[in-house]
């Protein structure tokens, strides 16, 4: 058996899994969803008007969203049915992004109105994706998770960064932002569709085993998950990089690449989704690189160093005088970034126990992009100040210094030689016997 035909069989083993298939297959609708959202939210608010300062405002909304109810949304995730929350929230984005486009089609939306449908697509994500995230290693064993989140990793930026971004950016281009709203819309009513088939299983609808012998209370889930989170160092560590990085890069690349597309490239809509594709290119190779190889022994150092790498290109931004340019260092910034993703997503499943991963999950997305919109609410104002160039290097260069710092501290070498992830592989198991 070759080589090749050990990763396609790594790649689609989780596949056998019916409900797994399931839920991957309503992933994969409402993250379109969420890719044409970001180009057609851009595009309406220029078309009523808005400038960076608008456009920093409705994206922080949507930060503050996820930020405000994320802690909630993972103590939900290990108190009540991970299933029910996953259908449940696709309905609330039924509900809101049908609303936002009727508005729009016929012509009342106000900034106002977008800014309210993204705190709720953020208030939404605050609660999806910690129970996605404890709903998988119930559905899959624990050789299947590297597999299942680098699929996730391929998928999710082509479609979230690429396909999404692309149709909407023509449907912007050829008719107007309301109907890019619209089809977002229709791709939440179908992942909600699909999500009413997986079965009600108990592993499904329960709180973990642990938690059996009595229910706790919140504040005190909570502060188990805070307590895990910071007597483990490379779990505290990797978290504070995230911040720090994330609040380096993301107001940058949310609220002004734009910009840099229209006044620097000249570019439109159409231009603005093909720099997200490629984006989303860089992700899904990066992410597919991983998936298909056996889970790395040195876990720790490669994703660290990925994402220390990865935002150098950022630098050159602020400098490109062709599209082709920026797409090169889109394509590099996705591939690392994703990479680092994919094992940060498979270390949690399996070094964190599973009655507390939806909490950890949480506080990963809540110390993560807790400076998020923080970033995003200056980067606008900072435009004014600073030059294009002048931001862009700041977003580059500050992740490799403080993940090189993380590294250190978090004696990073030390813990991944003392934990090793790198299991025997069943499908290398078959080939071999």
């Amino acid at each position: 058996m070759s080589t090749l035909t050990t990763s396609m069989q790594r790649l689609v083993r989780p596949f056998s899994q019916r409900d797994y298939a399931l839920l991957a297959s309503a992933m994969v609708a409402s993250t379109f969803a969420s890719g044409m959202w970001a180009v057609a939210m851009v595009y309406q608010v220029r078309a009523l008007g808005g400038g960076p300062m608008e456009l920093s405002v409705v994206a922080t909304v949507n930060s503050v969203g996820l930020l405000a109810l994320v802690l909630v949304g993972g103590i939900a995730a290990d108190r009540y049915s991970s299933r029910r929350i996953v259908i449940g929230i696709q309905g609330l984005y039924l509900l809101v992004m049908s609303g936002t486009a009727v508005l729009s089609l016929t012509g009342a939306v106000q900034l106002w109105h977008l800014s309210v449908t993204g705190f709720f697509a953020g208030a939404g994500a605050a609660f999806f994706y910690p129970a996605y995230s404890a709903l998988l290693p119930r559905m899959l064993p624990g050789e299947q998770l590297l597999a299942a989140n680098g699929l996730e990793g391929t998928v999710r930026p082509v479609v979230q960064t690429a396909l999404g971004p692309m149709a909407a950016g023509f449907l912007v281009a050829l008719i107007s932002p309301a109907h890019a709203i619209l089809g977002v819309a229709l791709c939440h009513l179908t992942a909600l569709a699909v999500l009413q088939f997986i079965r009600r299983r108990p592993e499904y609808d329960t709180a973990a085993p642990e938690d059996e012998q009595g229910q706790p209370g919140i504040l005190t889930q909570l502060r188990e998950g805070v307590g895990y989170t910071m007597r483990t160092s490379w779990l505290r560590w990797t978290l504070l990089f995230s911040a720090v990085s994330v609040f380096s890069f993301i107001g940058p690349f949310e609220v002004l690449l734009p910009f840099i597309v229209s006044d620097q490239l000249h570019g439109d809509a159409t231009l603005f989704g093909y720099a997200l594709a490629f984006f989303g290119i860089g992700s899904a190779a990066g992410s597919l690189l991983i998936a298909s190889s056996r889970f790395p022994r040195r876990y720790l150092s490669l994703m660290t160093a990925c994402w220390c790498l990865g935002t150098l290109p950022l630098a050159l931004v602020g400098y490109v005088d062709a599209a082709w340019m920026l797409f090169a260092i889109l394509v590099v910034f996705g591939l690392t970034d994703a990479a680092g993703m994919v094992i940060w997503g498979t270390l949690l499943q399996r070094r964190v126990p599973k009655h507390l991963l939806g909490r950890i999950s949480s506080l990963d997305f809540f110390v993560s992009l807790a400076l998020m919109p923080v970033s995003m609410a200056v980067a606008g104002p900072l435009s004014q100040l600073l030059s294009l160039q002048a931001i862009f290097i700041f977003a580059g260069v500050i992740s490799p210094v403080f993940g090189i710092i993380a590294w250190k501290a978090g004696k990073f070498a030390k813990d991944e030689l003392a934990n090793p992830l790198d299991t025997p592989d069943p499908v290398a198991e078959l080939e071999n016997g």
